[in-house]
């Protein structure tokens, strides 16, 4: 899913999304809490019509921002006090809150208020934020079972508990005895090295039901998408598409490529030779390279599409490896192509 946190993908048109494949994008109920507001987007049609977006929208719930904006926010049974990060206005979001915000902007999929515990986090904080979490869980679910079931969006569940293993579980359980349309393993790639944040995953994903969809937020670079759908994940979001275009650097198959070094200047190739995106059917690497020393948006643009376009192509590619059974090959090759290139291809530049 590409990140829209505020109401866009960033640099990206919702017809160029379109083009590319992406079914489905995400949107976070804080930030567009907080500006425009959701009453406005309800008042104006709702966030589809809001950003022109006819395709499905998952919002996340704010709860990542109790991580996040730990400097700003108070925790107490009910919720969260936030000083928002925009002026610092007295800002409260609690479970029913965020159910309400995102009924208002008119999300297809709907994610519960939780809390994300940072790493690292002992044993009895994280217990004792599980515990927390579990309570508004019940409290979403309630809230949602007084909306009407017609066209009703879906509400997914969230597994916390850090890297404590019977914690997972205990989440997964209980989330699963409350019962969700689908269920994300959240309070990952918060710092942990990746090693834990696979451990994550294998401690959730057992005790989740394998007929609803299993989402985990936030993540990755191309190798660990790979290795968690291996794990049994079927739904991602990630900001480093996006995010690092706007830095000038690019993903390819055989790792990263900083557009910005000087090698690049006179490469008349396209980014990843063989890609149908845009940028790569029209523009070289000599060129990109030239918009983004010269800070032309075009570049940051065009980038942004080659990078989007790649991370949707990958789940295709292991869609369709999925399905003629070679995918444990196309993982393991595409793994150690794409680590052993960056490896020992890392410019300092």
């Amino acid at each position: 899913m590409p990140v829209g946190t505020q109401a866009t993908v960033k640099a990206m048109t919702p017809a160029e999304l379109e083009s590319l494949g992406a079914q489905i994008i995400l949107g976070n109920t804080y930030h567009l809490h907080v500006r425009p507001g959701e009453k406005l987007i309800a008042r104006l049609g709702g966030l589809h019509r809001f950003m022109s977006w006819d395709r499905p929208i998952l919002t996340d719930s704010g709860g990542f921002q109790v991580f996040s904006l730990a400097k700003l926010r108070k925790i107490t049974e009910q919720g969260v006090h936030f000083q928002n990060h925009l002026d610092g206005t007295p800002t409260f979001i609690g479970p029913e809150t965020s159910m309400e915000i995102q009924h208002d902007l008119g999300s297809d999929i709907v994610m519960l208020f939780d809390e994300c515990p940072p790493h690292p986090c002992g044993y009895d904080d994280a217990a004792k934020s599980l515990d927390l979490t579990l309570r508004w869980a019940a409290r979403c679910r309630a809230w949602w079972d007084t909306r009407p079931t017609e066209n009703r969006p879906l509400l997914f569940g969230i597994v916390q508990g850090s890297s404590h293993a019977d914690l997972r579980e205990k989440s997964a359980r209980a989330l699963v005895d409350i019962g969700f349309d689908g269920y994300a393993v959240g309070g990952v790639s918060v710092g942990e090295p990746e090693r834990e944040m696979f451990r994550a995953i294998e401690n959730a994903v057992p005790f989740l039901p394998q007929d609803h969809p299993r989402y985990a937020m936030g993540l990755g670079t191309p190798p660990q998408i790979i290795e968690m759908i291996a794990r049994g994940i079927d739904m991602f979001d990630c900001v480093l598409p996006t995010r690092l275009a706007r830095n000038g650097t690019a993903f390819t198959a055989s790792g990263t490529l900083n557009l910005k070094n000087a090698p690049f200047a006179e490469d008349p190739s396209p980014i990843e030779p063989g890609c149908e995106c845009h940028a790569c059917r029209h523009f070289s690497r000599a060129y990109l390279r030239h918009l983004v020393k010269a800070e032309e948006i075009l570049g940051l643009r065009l980038i942004s599409i080659h990078n989007l376009h790649f991370y949707l192509n990958l789940t295709r590619q292991a869609r369709a490896h999925i399905l003629a059974g070679t995918f444990q090959e196309f993982r393991e090759t595409f793994v150690a192509n794409y680590k052993s290139h960056t490896e020992s291809t890392k410019d300092p530049g």
